[in-house]
């Protein structure tokens, strides 16, 4: 009986410390929050710039329809753009200096319109305060798709596959704007692939979802 109580004596400092330490650290709990927004039906108004080539800059206005099956995965069902070229300094100088002439086949692949189609994958979502006075709701996503160019030579329609990033900030459950920055991987046919990069910030109006 004597040594019961010893061991019990000698036992209950040890019980004491871990008692306070489970009641000071109870344990982690981690929760994901809902979404605030959901997507449904996208119509993407927007303007942009194609800013790769050499001889001309193209400054296009953009319209396009996207369904949106769940939170992650969407369709990019058509998209439509019309491009107004203008022409560098390079180009001029090769013209007025050197005598190149405007119909030159290095002059011939200026993008004057584009219509495609894309799927859209959204694996980020997230909020951040802003200056601590307003909460901003995001996404960013993947675009991977088609598109057929017409340029300005004559039968000028090449296919050509688009990919690249977008990044998504909500103003309110009926209206986000987006930023696409995307790569076009023209077909021009002869083993000749050309880099049609374009960058559009549009505005987007949602319809058919819910918080």
């Amino acid at each position: 009986m004597r040594k019961a109580l010893l061991l019990f004596l000698s036992l209950m400092p040890g019980l004491a410390f871990a008692q306070a330490e489970a009641l000071e650290n109870p344990g982690t709990v981690s929760a994901v929050q809902d979404r605030a927004y959901r997507l449904n039906h996208e119509l993407t108004l927007g303007i942009g710039v194609l800013p790769a080539d050499a001889y001309y800059k193209g400054y296009f206005a953009g319209v396009g329809y996207t369904y949106h099956f769940s939170d992650s995965f969407a369709w990019q069902v058509g998209r439509g753009s019309y491009s107004y070229n203008v022409q560098t300094g390079l180009r001029s100088q090769l013209e007025n200096d050197f005598g190149v002439a405007p119909t030159a086949a290095a002059f011939e692949d200026e993008v004057q319109w584009m219509v495609g189609s894309d799927v859209l994958w959204s694996p980020l979502y997230g909020k951040t305060a802003f200056l601590n006075r307003k909460v901003l709701h995001f996404e960013a996503f993947v675009i991977g798709g088609a598109t057929i160019f017409k340029l300005n030579r004559e039968g000028g329609f090449r296919p050509g596959a688009n990919v690249g990033l977008g990044l998504r900030l909500f103003s309110s459950q009926n209206v986000s704007f987006r930023l696409d920055v995307t790569n076009n991987f023209l077909f021009a046919g002869a083993r000749r692939i050309v880099n049609v990069p374009t960058i559009q910030l549009g505005t987007a109006f949602n319809f058919g979802a819910t918080e």
